[in-house]
């Protein structure tokens, strides 16, 4: 079942970046553009820390402080978050 998250949301996150590399949008609003690829790379890093297990041992809380970190860093912050848990707990 893991799986099939992990292809939905891989075929999704392709098909994000295709379509705002076709529009107008993408080069327009090039703030947005950044944003939306920082947050699906930010989600699909927490995805594969948590969901798949790739890391054995680190589970990232799902809270607001780590998801607004995960956001505004992109996937350094993922790297940010795992490596403070590591470090820390």
């Amino acid at each position: 079942m893991k799986w099939i998250w992990l292809s939905m949301l891989s075929l999704s996150s392709i098909l994000l970046v295709i379509t705002l590399m076709r529009s107008r949008m993408f080069w327009s609003w090039s703030w947005f553009s950044r944003f939306a690829l920082h947050l699906t790379a930010a989600a699909a890093g927490l995805y594969l820390l948590n969901g798949t297990g790739l890391l054995p041992g680190s589970e990232i809380p799902l809270n607001p402080a780590t998801i607004g970190t995960a956001v505004v860093l992109g996937l350094p912050g993922v790297a940010v978050l795992a490596g403070i848990q590591a470090v820390v707990l």
